[in-house]
């Protein structure tokens, strides 16, 4: 593609919503942007500060104005929030930040049990304070196991009245959690893990915020099952088929997959690195046939979620 195509690429993609905030539905996800391998090896390797801020900074050249991050994104040396912080600020008006809270780490990575209730303040502090925000444009509670969210969720809610978040969304969830978070405070997206190969229960969540008006915000749409771990073999061979035809990337089927699968989806795909960002963003620009996309839909794995 030519600078001039790369460079409207993310807008072409078309918008979508995050409660009244519009976004281009490429967007860029910031976990990879810390460290070289797979994310949150105990190995893992910083990546370089400058690259890693160059690589912010031409998301946005690029048209990219949604950012997913978590201040439990980090490694030796690296922090994704105030790498966000260093290149961005003071940051532009259209551009909308997503962060998750429920997780967190101590300083050596390890993971410690998810917040309570009264702790999520505290979390939403620490993005506050790493971003250098007066308030959060939308926050992601990501939860683990089926369990009732409503206090979690609730706690949330209290902080959205005070105007320290502007928006909630959800992450890692059933249809079950959805229902009952929207009956405390509304829910503007859903990030879960979904890509080619998905099962239908992951589907099913997927179909519901579409009916209901909210984004769906796929993570590991590019690596798919293989998760923190990147794409495996698995459907390889039809996905690098269509790529070879279309004389593009197998990660940017991937991408262009998911942003068929409805109007409402929005895509994070992360990267270190600048050949790698442009790729991606090109993606938006990539529109699938029936046949293709047929050919796609039929990898769906058919186990649980």
């Amino acid at each position: 593609m030519t600078s001039q195509t790369i460079h409207t690429a993310a807008p072409a993609s078309g918008t979508g919503k995050l409660g009244d905030l519009t976004v281009h539905r490429v967007g860029f996800g910031a976990m990879r942007l810390t460290q070289h391998g797979e994310a949150f090896a105990d190995d893992a390797v910083p990546r370089d500060r400058g690259q890693a801020i160059g690589v912010l900074r031409r998301a946005l050249e690029l048209g990219v104005n949604h950012i997913d991050t978590a201040a439990f994104y980090f490694s030796p040396l690296r922090s994704a929030n105030e790498l966000i912080n260093q290149a961005l600020a003071p940051y532009p008006d259209d551009l909308v930040i997503t962060t998750k809270v429920g997780p967190s780490r101590d300083p050596s990575g390890r993971w410690l049990a998810h917040a309570t209730p009264g702790q999520l303040r505290g979390q939403v502090e620490e993005n506050l304070r790493q971003l250098g925000r007066d308030h959060l444009d939308v926050v992601n509670l990501r939860i683990v196991g089926t369990d009732s969210i409503a206090e979690r969720f609730g706690a949330l809610a209290e902080l959205r009245a005070a105007g320290l978040i502007r928006h909630l969304g959800l992450s890692n969830v059933r249809p079950r959690h959805l229902a009952e978070a929207r009956s405390i405070a509304p829910v503007v997206c859903v990030q879960n893990m979904y890509g080619i190969g998905a099962s239908p229960q992951q589907k099913e969540l997927l179909d519901v915020c579409g009916e209901q008006g909210i984004a769906f915000v796929p993570f590991y749409s590019i690596a798919g099952t293989g998760g923190a771990a990147g794409a495996s073999g698995d459907h390889s061979r039809q996905v690098h088929a269509i790529a070879r035809a279309r004389g593009v990337s197998a990660a940017q089927i991937r991408l262009a997959w998911t942003l068929h699968q409805g109007p409402n989806v929005l895509a994070i795909p992360g990267t270190g690195d600048l050949d790698h960002l442009a790729q991606n963003v090109a993606a938006g620009l990539l529109h699938l046939s029936q046949q293709e996309l047929t050919a796609l839909d039929r990898l769906r794995h058919p186990g649980p979620a």
